[in-house]
């Protein structure tokens, strides 16, 4: 049986799965305020952030993530990979997502520049400082996307499934993904709702493989395009040491303001295509 079997859990079960995530939330949440007081600049999500300011405060994100993840799962006497992060095939489902978050964040971009929606300007870095910066985002993003996944997808994903089965706690988890972004002082409602649905579809993934890598590699290449690559806002955050320099045209709900493409129109085609790629070629489903 694995971890998010559909079927009823005894009492006891229940009773430690609810236990378990309430301690895992209020772990969480006292973490993140202790950071809100005693880090400088934590929740200052207005300026450009530096990739030197973005990897320290992600990888203390990540780690009040990890502390109640390995408390939690020495509780129970599972391995703290059990929650998503074991399984077969994690570097090829790993290597799949970072390929295809790659893929559709330039078919984004490619659409909004095709309906004049983003302009190039110029190209900001070059030679070692662009590998240099380039490679400092990737490990800030996989950092990101490794802290998220397994907030929302990793261990209270697996207790909120022991109660009310996987779907009703993967859209409960996803929506809370979405809220938490309200944080972001350019995001607006409806990149909010992209987001929720982002997370709906990083718990397909998760569905389909039994893994969360596929989710973690699409969700660093997603992140780093936009912010690195391309040069956009990231819903609504804006990166220091970017590749290119970029400006929206027109409406805001086409051209995602400054919010950036997370919040036009035009990303719901592109999630819409990327979710039938899922479909066909994501077929080995492990929690069916």
């Amino acid at each position: 049986m694995t971890a998010f079997a559909p079927i009823e859990p005894p009492v006891q079960t229940r009773r430690r799965s609810a236990s378990g995530v309430v301690a895992f939330a209020v772990l969480v949440v006292l973490q993140i305020l202790l950071l809100e007081r005693y880090f400088p600049g934590f929740s200052d999500t207005a300026a450009q952030i530096s990739p030197q300011f973005a990897i320290a405060r992600e990888g203390l994100v990540l780690a009040a993530v990890l502390i109640p993840t390995f408390l939690l799962a020495l509780a129970e006497r599972r391995s703290p990979l059990a929650y998503g992060l074991s399984g077969e095939h994690r570097l090829r489902y790993f290597a799949l997502g970072l390929g295809w978050g790659l893929t559709f964040a330039a078919l984004l971009i490619l659409c909004l520049i095709a309906s004049g929606h983003l302009v190039f300007d110029r190209r900001l870095l070059s030679g070692r400082s662009a590998v240099g910066y380039g490679l400092a985002w990737v490990g800030c993003f996989f950092v990101v996307a490794l802290a998220e996944e397994m907030l929302f997808r990793g261990y209270l994903q697996t207790a909120l499934s022991r109660l009310i089965g996987f779907w009703p706690a993967a859209i409960a988890l996803s929506a809370l993904f979405g809220l938490v972004h309200l944080r972001n002082s350019s995001e607006v409602l409806f990149g909010i709702a992209v987001v929720a649905l982002g997370g709906a579809f990083f718990s397909l993934a998760l569905w389909r493989t039994g893994s969360l890598w596929w989710g973690i590699g699409f969700h660093t290449a997603w992140d780093w395009s936009q912010s690195f690559l391309f040069g956009v806002p990231d819903s609504g955050i804006l990166v220091a040491n970017r590749l290119a320099l970029t400006h929206p045209v027109g409406s805001a709900m086409w051209s995602g303001g400054s919010t950036g493409p997370e919040a036009s129109l035009l990303v719901l085609p592109v999630m819409g295509v990327a979710l039938l790629v899922m479909s066909m070629r994501l077929k080995a489903s492990r929690l069916a």
